[in-house]
């Protein structure tokens, strides 16, 4: 008879531990280089990473395809991307701010 009084009574559970913690989204800032598709734009990401065999630094590209819901951004804008659910076949991203515009001669 204890031992059934003791498995009926249980501890509460806090609030915090049943909501679940969204994971870290990563953040890259790049370039785009073409708005010629409908809510999509390509983003450029530079990088430097130093060779590891002969030690000196190399540039890297990859281009993202970034979900751009209103069409506001436009090519030679540097923007901010951030990871999201897959939206279609190749887009995994989208922008989540305008840092800079480039300037109009």
């Amino acid at each position: 008879m204890a031992a059934e009084s003791q498995a009926a009574v249980t501890q509460p559970v806090e609030p915090a531990a049943l909501t679940k913690t969204r994971g870290a989204r990563r953040r890259i800032v790049g370039v785009i280089t073409s708005d010629k598709m409908q809510k999509t734009v390509v983003v450029s990401v530079t990088r430097r990473v130093r060779d590891p065999k002969f030690h000196k630094y190399v540039t890297k590209r990859v281009k993202y395809k970034v979900h751009d819901e209103r069409d506001e951004y436009k090519v030679g804008d540097r923007v901010e991307i951030v990871e999201t659910r897959p939206l279609s076949k190749d887009k995994r991203w989208r922008v989540a701010r305008l840092i800079e515009r480039p300037q109009e001669v």
